[in-house]
């Protein structure tokens, strides 16, 4: 069975842990960097992305996890979490952990209370999927060898770059398991690859 971290410093976690056994998989909170090394895959949830960059940096995760995500462990960024992976930021200098190759923006649909739920396609996975976006961000463009998953009202929404996988909402609040599950099944063929 593969092991699959969620960073927990901030953010939806247990709704991540429940979805990762839901799928299959062993689910881990992630607390310390030493817990990396035991790690076949990791989410990096949503919440609040400068929060979540002043605690990385606070307890040292930063070059922990740009290792992690270099040795080809696939790592799965939800709406902050996708701001973290991205090598691009709109109207920052520069990108968090910046994995990921593709321009992000923040804030795109609104504030908390213009949060909504839409029904996407997402490319080999669901012909109709329920995606709950808040106060999310989108994918402006996306690097050559990234691959568009779903987009919504002309908005890049999901993608997946190599071992990275990222998307603007939140898959882990509906019983929908079919992301995490996609992101399960990167994991256990990454784990044949490294092994």
């Amino acid at each position: 069975m593969v092991k699959i971290g969620v960073l927990g410093l901030q953010g939806a976690v247990r709704e991540h842990i429940r979805s990762i056994e839901a799928s299959g998989a062993e689910g881990v909170v992630v607390k310390k960097v030493e817990q990396l090394e035991d790690l076949d895959g990791l989410i990096l949830p949503g919440g609040e992305s400068t929060t979540m960059r002043r605690l990385v940096d606070i307890y040292g995760f930063m070059e922990p996890l740009r290792a992690f995500g270099r040795e080809g462990k696939p790592m799965f960024g939800t709406c902050a979490g996708l701001i973290m992976l991205a090598n691009n930021i709109v109207g920052y200098d520069e990108p968090h952990i910046g994995l990921m190759d593709l321009t992000v923006e923040r804030n795109s649909f609104g504030r908390q209370k213009e949060s909504f739920e839409a029904d996407l396609p997402i490319k080999g996975m669901a012909d109709s999927y329920t995606a709950v976006f808040i106060r999310a961000p989108h994918i402006v463009s996306v690097g050559a060898e990234t691959e568009i998953l779903a987009e919504y009202e002309g908005r890049i929404v999901a993608a997946r770059d190599r071992n990275f996988l990222g998307c603007s909402f939140h898959p882990e609040l509906t019983d929908d398991h079919r992301l995490t599950q996609y992101f399960v099944e990167m994991v256990k063929q990454a784990k044949q690859v490294l092994v």
